[in-house]
């Protein structure tokens, strides 16, 4: 028993002065260690591949083809509602749904004609998402299909979810969580979003599979979000070099601008494949665009904007009319009336009418050379407009 001890103080003694472990201990990438009495086991360390910086992983700009989200839609019942609901008298359908839950649970109102407003029908919507088994949970968003004025505090009752098919792929139940509110008194209303809408984080069941695609092939289709035809090559270069080095043969071929194909080494599954490809990361090309929406005046240019040289001018018309409220008194002791007169001014005033060249050869040019005019939003979208009727704009222009 003393010679055991000693033997082992000694060990312990030699693995102190040793110190931390190094290069040598280390076989071929594989650390070996004492892991029991008696027992060797080895541990395969793992080398992260170092991955370039800068540009966009392929993973945020592509999608794999077959691999997509289901829209399920479901009709139910909020209850708990602070008399906010809908008002069975003018919402039939929120009627006949209560009675209709009811009767299933034993409960006949059919002749008591109820008038209760702590109740309000909805549309039940949620997004599928793909190789979602039975028992996971989803988000479901709910809205107002009646006149109920908040869903502030309700409860949605179980609510089978239908696919386009017809069949029950989900049921959702649980608690709203409403953003929006509504405050009313009895001279003025306040109203902040929209509290007839609602969602519910996991508030739903996934209670069929739908048909999964089928992804391990030895043929894998990539497609691009924003199909470009320069971002498509860089993909495929890009894959193709990463691919050399690891498979020792490229893997990706353009299809079009949108597609590429790629064939999957044998020796490698098809959800480790996609990984080690998404990580990649190249710098997507964009065509020259400009979206205005002349609603809220807002303009979003594209990088490669440019404009040719042209001579601008934008004048604007203001008139303004005022109605100067002019009172006149009667006379002493002549039983006359007072009345007010108006005296109506028109001033018409035109700006602007100065012309201006603009130019630009980069997206930074382009903006300088509008700002100079000094326009609003609304101005510059009437510029815009011109300046591409006059085909000196060389990018697309969306009007939203």
């Amino acid at each position: 028993m003393t010679r055991s001890l000693s033997r082992v103080t000694a060990l312990l003694l030699s693995a102190a002065l040793a110190g931390p472990a190094s290069a040598a201990d280390y076989v071929g990438g594989t650390a070996y260690g004492q892991a029991g009495i008696g027992a060797r086991e080895t541990f395969q360390t793992v080398v992260p591949r170092v991955r370039p910086t800068g540009g966009v992983r392929i993973k945020d700009i592509t999608t794999i083809k077959g691999v997509r989200d289901n829209q399920l839609v479901g009709y139910g019942l909020v209850v708990g509602l602070q008399g906010t609901g809908d008002s069975l008298r003018n919402s039939p359908f929120t009627e006949q749904s209560l009675q209709s839950m009811l009767d299933r649970m034993g409960v006949n109102v059919r002749s008591a004609n109820p008038r209760t407003r702590n109740v309000a029908a909805v549309v039940v919507t949620a997004d599928l998402p793909a190789f979602a088994g039975i028992g996971s949970r989803i988000d479901v968003s709910v809205s107002s299909l009646g006149d109920a004025s908040s869903l502030m505090g309700g409860t949605l009752v179980m609510t089978p979810l239908y696919g386009p098919d017809g069949e029950i792929y989900a049921v959702g139940q649980g608690a709203l969580a409403v953003s929006g509110f509504s405050s009313e008194g009895t001279n003025e209303s306040l109203t902040q979003g929209t509290p007839t809408t609602g969602r519910i984080a996991g508030g739903a069941l996934i209670e069929r599979e739908v048909p999964r695609a089928t992804v391990d092939t030895p043929l894998v289709t990539m497609e691009l979000r924003n199909p470009d035809y320069r971002t498509a090559i860089r993909v495929v270069d890009a894959v193709n070099a990463y691919a050399v080095s690891a498979y020792g043969k490229p893997v990706a071929r353009e299809q079009d601008f949108r597609t590429i194909q790629l064939t999957r080494p044998t020796k490698v599954s098809t959800t480790r494949f996609i990984a080690d490809l998404g990580d990649l990361q190249i710098t997507p090309d964009q065509a020259a665009r400009v979206v205005i929406d002349e609603r809220t005046g807002t303009v979003v240019m594209g990088a490669d904007v440019q404009i040719s040289t042209v001579a601008v001018t934008h004048g604007s018309l203001t008139v303004r009319i005022t109605d100067i409220p002019n009172v006149s008194q009667p006379g002493p002791l002549s039983n006359g009336q007072t009345v007010v007169t108006k005296d109506t001014v028109v001033n018409a005033e035109q700006g602007g009418g100065n012309l201006a060249i603009v130019q630009g050869a980069n997206l930074e040019a382009v903006v300088r050379g509008l700002n100079r005019l000094g326009l609003k939003p609304t101005g510059i979208i009437a510029i815009l407009q011109a300046i591409k009727t006059a085909g000196a704009l060389q990018a697309d222009l969306v009007v939203q």
